[in-house]
Formats: C-alpha cells, sequence, structure tokens
C-alpha cells in the first residue's frame, strides 16, 4: 500500500492532498441480455484486500456488490449507483480464471494471453499520451475526475483478453459474453469494449 501527501498552496495557505493507490486487477464483460459486469479485485489498498462488484443491467441501473459499509461508502464516493448491497463476497481465483459468488450474484470469467506493460509511466503520460490511446484503442479512459473531485489516474500494467464470462442473477442467466455497446455510466472511465482482465494500480489524489 502507497499512501502520501503532497502540499499546495492555495489563497488559504498551504492545502494537503492525499494519494492512495489501490493495486489489483479489473475484470469486464458485457453480456447478451444487455448487463455490464465488472469486477474488481484489490490485492493491496488502503481498505485493504476485497473484491466489489459494479453492474449495470439492461434498464441502465447500476449496483454495487461491495463486502462491507467501509468498502461501500468509498466507492460509491466516487462513482454512481442507483443500488447498494452489502453481502458477503465469495471469491476464488484459479489461474486464469475467477469465479465470484455474492448472495444470488455468480460470475465467472476466464482470460488468455497476458500482454504485459512492464514499465512505470509518469501521471503527466497517463493522463494525455496513454488516455487518448485508451480512448481511441479500448473505448476507456486512464485519467479522470471522480463524483467526489478526487483526481484518478490508472495505471495499466497488463491486459488480457477473456476467453470467456458467464454470470446467473437470481437464477436468470444473463446470456453470452459479448463486447460492450452502451455506456456503463458507473464514473468518468468505462471498462474496455471488449472483455477483459487488466492488472493495474488506481491512484487517487484527494
Amino acid at each position: 500500500m502507497l499512501m502520501g501527501i503532497n502540499k499546495e498552496e492555495d489563497e488559504g495557505g498551504e492545502k494537503e492532498m492525499v494519494r492512495e493507490v489501490f493495486r489489483g486487477r479489473i475484470f469486464s464483460s458485457s453480456f447478451e441480455r444487455g448487463d455490464r459486469v465488472v469486477i474488481g479485485a484489490w490485492d493491496d489498498s488502503p481498505l485493504g484486500g476485497f473484491t466489489n462488484i459494479m453492474w449495470a443491467d439492461p434498464n441502465g441501473n447500476r449496483t454495487l456488490i461491495s463486502p462491507s459499509e467501509k468498502h461501500a461508502e468509498y466507492v460509491s464516493s466516487l462513482y454512481s449507483f442507483e443500488e447498494i448491497r452489502i453481502v458477503p463476497v465469495d471469491v476464488k481465483i484459479d489461474g486464469k480464471s475467477i469465479s465470484v459468488k455474492a448472495d444470488d450474484f455468480s460470475v465467472y470469467m476466464s482470460w488468455g494471453f497476458r500482454f504485459p506493460l512492464p514499465f512505470p509511466r509518469p501521471l503527466w503520460f497517463i493522463s494525455s499520451v496513454e488516455n487518448f490511446f485508451a480512448k481511441t484503442l479500448f473505448g476507456t479512459r486512464t485519467h479522470g475526475i471522480a463524483n467526489n473531485g478526487s483526481e484518478e489516474w490508472y495505471s495499466i500494467r497488463s491486459i488480457s483478453w477473456l476467453k470467456g464470462a458467464s454470470a446467473i442473477v437470481s437464477g436468470d442467466n444473463l446470456g453470452a459474453m459479448s463486447s460492450r455497446t452502451e455506456s456503463s455510466c458507473f464514473g468518468f472511465s468505462e471498462p474496455p469494449i471488449r472483455p477483459a482482465a487488466v492488472s493495474l494500480s488506481s491512484i487517487i489524489e484527494k
């Protein structure tokens, strides 16, 4: 976990900027029924290790499935949801697959070859050059402003395309894995258009 404090001068004197880093992976896919599902599996963060699910149904209703009130409060301050569900989240990662079970919601995703980006890039590069190519090639963004005014960068370490995905909600199968055709509208960024598993650091400055 990395946390730092930067000080900037403003009219009232010094303003402390707190930088928080979440390290882990984001798995995302759309489905034949029109649902969009994003799994955030964070190995290291100011909140400890945790996994949550962001789900947008075909009507555009956005749900956050979170393991605790603490995690839900933090994530919902950054992104938008109509519903927040606090339930135990059971996660199993086996090689190149992940399965998550949370109450009546279960999702499985598997991925293939990993395309690494091993060298670190400065934040100015992530917010300019990398952000341009992310929008152009993948339909996503690597930099923006969250709902609470925090500035956020996604420092990508690797990307893998999904080989398969399935999800069941309240006994209903969401259908075959598909590419994203509509916005998920959780926040300033979108998951890649093509279903993917991304290893990254999320850097948040408040």
